[in-house]
């Protein structure tokens, strides 16, 4: 009785040890701030953390960002900035970065984590390929599709209602830029004033979500995010997952054929 419990118990972790190794791939999910701290992290990291499980991924959120390092970096695949803000890495861990991006890894980049980040590392704007400016109230408008055959692109209806942050972007700093999703402006109120700094929209063209293939590796980036409960919408966990799948793995999607 006591050796086939040994063997029961050896069977269960050898099981245990190959569903760990079988994850198809590891992403660092960093949600770290030097300024603004979205209140939505609470809900993000949770989200996040079951994410991983549903699609079966190795998800790491640690607790300083040491890890970004050239040796801590070795076995990741994607970096996922998720409501992050403000200059947080020094210049050995942006140098890291790079490498690591040039070695074929991947970023995505959910609401400020990514535009709202680290805004004097020119390879990171530009890798960004927008970064913030503005946002009015939070308000519901229309946002289009503008490309299904996208990874998490599929559920979203062509034209669809959501509630949000409305980011307004500057100019494009980057021509490889493939557009995912557009907010339709005429359905909301874009103009803002915070004194010194103002907005009005941007005008027929307002992207909210992007991707494109940069230095050697991947970027992906959502403008969505910035409610806690936005962290419940099955739709949108979707739209995101779609984006680390893709710049983890490069691997594409068709929506129809």
């Amino acid at each position: 009785m006591k050796q086939r419990s040994l063997l029961t118990a050896f069977t269960l972790l050898a099981a245990m040890v190959v569903s760990a190794s079988a994850a198809q791939f590891k992403a660092l999910l960093i949600t770290n701030t030097d300024g603004w701290h979205h209140d939505s992290i609470s809900a993000a990291v949770p989200a996040m953390q079951e994410m991983a499980k549903l699609h079966d991924f190795t998800l790491v959120w640690p607790n300083n960002l040491g890890v970004i390092s050239d040796q801590g970096l070795a076995d990741v695949d994607v970096i996922v900035f998720v409501l992050s803000t403000g200059n947080i890495l020094n210049d050995e861990q942006q140098a890291a970065v790079e490498r690591f991006v040039q070695n074929g890894g991947g970023i995505a980049g959910v609401h400020s984590g990514g535009t709202d980040t680290e805004y004097d590392w020119d390879w990171w704007t530009k890798g960004m390929g927008h970064m913030f400016h503005i946002h009015p109230a939070v308000q519901t408008a229309t946002v289009e599709v503008l490309d299904y055959n996208f990874p998490g692109m599929d559920r979203f209806s062509k034209r669809f209602l959501a509630t949000e942050e409305w980011y307004e972007f500057d100019a494009a700093r980057s021509d490889s830029l493939h557009y995912l999703l557009a907010v339709d402006e005429s359905t909301y109120a874009p103009a803002a004033n915070w004194g010194a700094k103002q907005g009005k929209g941007m005008g027929d063209f307002h992207p909210m979500s992007w991707c494109h293939e940069y230095d050697g590796g991947r970027i992906f980036y959502t403008a969505f995010g910035h409610l806690p409960a936005t962290y419940s919408d099955a739709s949108f966990l979707h739209h995101v997952y779609g984006g680390i799948y893709w710049a983890a793995t490069g691997k594409g999607f068709t929506a129809a054929k």
